[in-house]
């Protein structure tokens, strides 16, 4: 089998692969706009599913930054993780490790012949750091990611994965060979958005909630042999909402 014939496995990081953690954008965000970390407010709806600099500059305006202070910090903030997520490597392996089934489910879909890589709202050193201090980056091509240093806005990153799909490949990327793993309803949307087929994983959000914006499948878990089924089930054929 071709290397990446079996289809193209886009991840989500934060939430999918390894648990949600705020302290280091609120860190970041504290640095860059020079206030304390306990006055750090995050906006009530635009955190989870958007890309880090979107929620950078609306938690500073929710923080008390003025808004055009707040765009003004988004080359600090860029610093600002970098640093934050260096230092923090220790704390990182032991709050953020990854969910059970992770790094197994990566490696299986890789034996299987699929290409995998990731599209998160993370700045893509902020991902590259959390990856690799999770072990799991091993099978994933960051060559072909989108990361939320690449645009601001969540919705032109699958663009962006096909785009560096076809010039690392030589071929273009056929969106109904192409499934995302998220875990939040921007995941479902983002995916749509592409024609891309799309699974969550009921880590964050419950089973019943997340089957109400209907993506193509609703995992309990990670379980390797659920992921690998759910992915070559629906890069095999047409399917409605349903759950595994």
């Amino acid at each position: 089998m071709n290397h990446g014939s079996a289809g193209l496995v886009i991840w989500d990081v934060d939430g999918t692969l390894i648990p949600a953690d705020l302290r280091w954008l609120t860190r970041a965000i504290a640095r860059a706009y020079g206030i304390a970390e306990s006055e750090v407010v995050f906006p009530e709806k635009r955190v989870h599913g958007y890309t880090d600099e979107s929620i950078a500059v609306d938690t500073a305006i929710a923080s008390g930054v003025d808004p055009s202070a707040a765009e003004a910090g988004i080359p600090a903030f860029r610093r600002a993780i970098v640093t934050v997520m260096q230092e923090g490597q220790r704390e990182l392996a032991e709050i953020q490790a990854p969910y059970p089934g992770a790094v197994a489910s990566i490696a299986e879909l890789h034996d299987r012949g699929f290409t995998q890589t990731v599209l998160t709202g993370n700045l893509r050193s902020a991902a590259e750091v959390k990856l690799h201090v999770a072990g799991l980056n091993e099978f994933l091509d960051l060559r072909i990611g989108g990361f939320g240093s690449d645009a601001r806005d969540r919705f032109q990153l699958p663009a962006i994965v096909a785009q560096r799909y076809s010039a690392i490949y030589g071929h273009q990327l056929d969106p109904a060979r192409a499934v995302v793993i998220g875990d939040a309803p921007n995941d479902i949307a983002c995916a749509r958005h592409a024609d891309f087929r799309v699974a969550v994983v009921a880590h964050r959000i419950g089973r019943q909630e997340l089957t109400s914006y209907e993506p193509d499948l609703v995992l309990d878990s990670l379980d390797p042999t659920m992921v690998v089924a759910a992915v070559s089930s629906l890069l095999s054929s047409g399917s409605s909402p349903a759950t595994c």
